[in-house]
């Protein structure tokens, strides 16, 4: 991938991002745009983990989606999306459901975890790991049944509103004993929908979160003296 445009405004701090190491959890409608703006912005090493399948329903705001992928696994759809994009991008890919047997037996081999999934005792998961580990992470809250990606904003898991997924992560690590400031991106939009069994939403907000994650990360990267 030319780097030119890059490197045009942050000089020799491409080499920083071509060297760091990240690994994102979920590649739906946060993780999708999430990597692709990683790989764009030319991070080169990046290990991916979901267990799940394109579905036609994903299509309304997953950015990897397209009608020829229905059925296809995320990662193996992420990964030639990545060589497509940057051939030099190293993609690693778990097409596991994450879990702390999981963990045990990764390598933690990273200088930062993306965490874009929905699944809550996975989000705990990855906050345990990444103490234990001392490795940088940022989550995703709430982006469903949301349509005002002006609401979005960064705070740690301890300060957020109007975010019931938040409320769960937070009581769930409290509950553990961890009182540690997850960094994360939330909204502070109140849910359009009170539903439990069925979850709305439409691209706006979710593919902002996700920019938003990989903001943090490659600007952490950039200003990392």
């Amino acid at each position: 991938m030319n780097t030119s445009r890059i490197e045009k405004i942050i000089g020799d701090n491409i080499y920083k991002l071509k060297k760091a190491k990240v690994l994102l959890v979920g590649l739906g409608g946060v993780g999708g745009i999430c990597f692709e703006m990683l790989v764009r912005s030319g991070i080169e090493n990046i290990a991916v983990v979901d267990y799940d399948k394109f579905e036609e329903s994903n299509l309304n705001r997953q950015i990897l989606s397209f009608t020829n992928n229905i059925n296809e696994n995320k990662v193996f759809v992420a990964k030639d999306i990545a060589n497509k994009i940057n051939s030099s991008c190293k993609v690693t890919i778990y097409n596991k459901k994450l879990d702390i047997d999981f963990l045990n037996n990764l390598k933690p081999d990273f200088n930062y975890i993306i965490d874009a999934c929905d699944d809550i005792n996975a989000k705990v998961c990855l906050v345990k790991y990444s103490i234990k580990n001392n490795i940088k992470i940022i989550s995703s809250c709430g982006t469903g049944n949301r349509v005002d990606p002006t609401k979005l904003y960064y705070t740690d898991i301890w300060k957020t509103e109007n975010d019931p997924l938040a409320r769960k992560f937070r009581n769930i690590l409290r509950k553990e004993g961890i009182s540690y400031k997850v960094p994360v991106v939330t909204s502070s939009e109140i849910p359009l929908l009170k539903t439990k069994d069925f979850v709305g939403s439409m691209a706006m907000v979710p593919n902002t979160c996700g920019i938003f994650l990989a903001n943090f990360v490659i600007n952490d990267i950039i200003n990392k003296k």
